[in-house]
């Protein structure tokens, strides 16, 4: 089967120092992320929850672990809902990977999520993060506003 990817890339008026840090700090997330922060020790190994309010509710909508992190440059961590109807195992995890680069005063962002055929309900899980091929692009877009109206 071939894989099920999803890769969007924006190129963004400013360091990859400030994407980074609207990636990680949970001041910047939430303000993009429909209101979720992140919680985690950024370390190899560590747990990554996307935490928010629901109907007065505080609860983790997206949980995970940290794979791989080299700051300003690349983070790797998987995924799941907590929330869904699926077992919380590492084979229902997706990988999300994030990519920045620098170019000419610009960062260059790259976010891959996947492998959907790899995981259970792949398919529908796919389709509904593809978004009719939006995928991660209406997020990758209010980055881009958040560090470009701070500028």
């Amino acid at each position: 089967m071939n894989p099920l990817l999803i890769t969007n890339t924006i190129l963004i008026n400013s360091s990859p120092e400030k994407v980074w840090d609207a990636l990680t700090n949970p001041e910047q997330t939430k303000k993009y992320m429909f209101g979720c922060e992140t919680v985690s020790a950024w370390k190899p190994g560590s747990t990554l929850d996307w935490k928010g309010t629901y109907e007065g509710k505080e609860m983790i909508f997206v949980t995970g672990k940290i794979n791989e992190i080299t700051p300003d440059k690349f983070l790797s961590y998987t995924t799941f809902d907590p929330n869904s109807s699926m077992e919380n195992i590492p084979a229902n995890h997706l990988t999300v990977t994030y990519s920045l680069k620098a170019e000419n005063n610009n960062t260059l962002l790259t976010v891959t999520q996947g492998d959907y055929s790899l995981v259970a309900e792949g398919e529908r899980r796919y389709n509904e993060a593809y978004n009719n091929g939006e995928g991660w692009n209406p997020i990758l877009v209010a980055i881009k506003n958040l560090l470009e109206s701070a500028q």
